[in-house]
């Protein structure tokens, strides 16, 4: 059960970053849903496929270290309290981060509104990460994980977070950059991802 698990959360990781990344690369390229629904309604076409993918990525994750548990061992009171640490601080840094730039932002509407500068937020958890969702905000991938004694959960925890980083090098960073403003504020902002990585 645990491998049927573990291959179903990895087929709806894979599913989430690569069916959105793809999908907004077309639309900043082509404008693939704006030019056929317009602004509004392809965004939210857009928007109801992202959550769909995105919840089912985050129920299969729980599922995966729910039908993993113990895999390595029981866990210790140590465990357990470092993974209801982590839970707490990455699913309050998540809805900070959330709150702070609001609905649209979080499902991309920059992509799909004409091209206008983004002034980076830098208020909430921006004040000290420039990423707060996809680095700060996924500990509580590792902290269920944990709880739970998942050695499946930690690795998938460990995927999943390199390929959210990965999107974000691929797809927001780039079309962040090609904003002026962005770039600009960007030099003020720290990051655990600097901009001029490789």
């Amino acid at each position: 059960m645990a491998l049927i698990a573990l291959g179903y959360h990895l087929a709806s990781r894979l599913a989430y970053v690569l069916y959105i990344g793809t999908m907004l690369r077309r639309q900043e390229r082509s404008g693939y849903f704006t030019g056929r629904y317009g602004a509004e309604a392809g965004f939210r076409r857009f928007r109801r496929a992202a959550f769909l993918l995105m919840s089912n990525d985050a129920v299969s994750f729980v599922v995966l270290c729910l039908v993993s548990r113990r895999t390595l061992g029981q866990p210790s009171a140590a465990a357990i309290a470092a993974g209801v640490l982590l839970l707490l601080v990455g699913i309050a840094t998540k809805l900070w981060a959330a709150a702070t730039l609001g609905g649209d932002a979080y499902y991309w509407r920059n992509f799909f509104a004409p091209p206008v500068p983004v002034v980076p937020a830098t208020t909430g958890p921006y004040r000290f990460l420039r990423n707060p969702m996809y680095t700060v905000g996924y500990l509580q991938t590792y902290g269920l994980a944990l709880l739970v004694g998942s050695r499946f959960g930690l690795i998938m925890a460990l995927f999943d977070q390199a390929a959210i980083l990965a999107f974000y090098r691929l797809v927001e960073r780039p079309h962040f950059a090609a904003l002026d403003s962005h770039a600009r504020a960007a030099q003020n902002v720290p990051s655990p991802i600097r901009s001029d990585d490789p």
